[in-house]
């Protein structure tokens, strides 16, 4: 089975964008791939390395919502990035060859460091992560990622690193990996912008009813729709995009009421709201009870962490041969 790679921060809670962009599409792989899906660390302390006190707890919540959400320990991998020291020593290995240009231009690189204001990001280890999530990739060898379109640039930094290291080495160690698109590549945020824990703009699966009922109410909605009679334009408004990522069977209504002016934006977030809770429900319950055993939990981290250990062993005694 072809192998597949994937990752999440643990900065914070998951939110809706995590799920439609990533763990529904996780949970369905398994049924065609083999599956290594890592807790990054690493990557979290790069960005909050002034505010590191809660990581292991994030991590423990982070692996809780995995599975609360599908992805199976027996059927795929899943670790917490710093238990395979591996992915270190690829990282530094591939930074030795990363041009500094590859990285000053990478767009996602300038618009954190526009956006997030924050936290300083102005950091060696900020500017390299890309590097480092190369590294994570290849050292599972993987043949697809899958992943939201904001992360292409990355996947395509990977290949250009990739071939560099095979060109340079005279050695065919790695290959090129391809993205695996979720139908929902980009799920916007309360604000229109980005969906993003640093912005503030998301409604996370832990999330009480009652908190998502507020979240809902101040969403923006058409911003061409100023009154209740206006025809509305939902094909631009962010509401209407969630009703077709997590409530398609309402598309239909939703866009009559919505260019007929039957409805007014209050109403239609309010529904909407109210869908979600629906949805999320099994994944809260199910998280619930997850956390109520976190010995568990520590044992599924351990086992994957042996698991994906022993490839990452494999592929850097390839690497070491090619380089030394």
């Amino acid at each position: 089975m072809k192998t597949v790679f994937s990752g999440m921060r643990p900065t914070g809670k998951l939110h809706l964008g995590h799920l439609v962009g990533a763990l529904d599409s996780w949970v369905r792989l398994q049924d065609t791939h083999r599956c290594v899906y890592s807790i990054a660390d690493w990557h979290a302390l790069m960005g909050e390395y002034e505010h590191s006190a809660g990581m292991a707890v994030n991590i423990l919540e982070m692996a809780a919502d995995w599975l609360a959400c599908g992805i199976d320990p027996k059927r795929s991998i899943i670790f917490v990035q710093s238990d395979v020291p591996q992915h270190l020593e690829l990282q530094m290995i591939l930074s030795c060859l990363t041009p500094l240009g590859w990285l000053e231009r990478n767009p996602t690189y300038k618009e954190q460091l526009r956006e997030v204001t924050t936290r300083d990001l102005q950091t060696y280890a900020f500017l390299g992560y890309p590097v480092l999530q190369a590294a994570d990739i290849l050292l599972y060898k993987a043949g697809a990622v899958p992943i939201g379109e904001d992360q292409l640039p990355h996947l395509e930094l990977t290949r250009e690193i990739s071939r560099r290291f095979n060109f340079i080495y005279k050695k065919d160690v790695f290959e090129d990996c391809a993205a695996i698109l979720t139908p929902v590549p980009r799920l916007m945020g309360l604000d229109g912008r980005k969906m993003s824990k640093s912005y503030g703009n998301t409604i996370n699966l832990c999330d009480a009813p009652e908190e998502i009922l507020r979240k809902a109410a101040g969403m923006m909605t058409d911003p061409r729709r100023q009154r209740l009679k206006d025809a509305g334009h939902p094909d631009d408004c962010n509401v209407f995009a969630y009703y077709k990522a997590f409530l398609p069977a309402r598309e239909t209504e939703v866009r009559a009421w919505c260019e007929g002016a039957a409805k007014g934006c209050t109403d239609c977030k309010k529904i909407l709201a109210e869908g979600l809770i629906e949805y999320l429900r099994p994944i809260r319950e199910s998280r619930v009870r997850i956390l109520a055993d976190k010995g568990y939990i520590t044992e599924v981290l351990r086992d994957g962490a042996m698991r994906a250990g022993a490839i990452a062993a494999a592929t850097m005694k390839e690497v070491r041969q090619a380089v030394f």
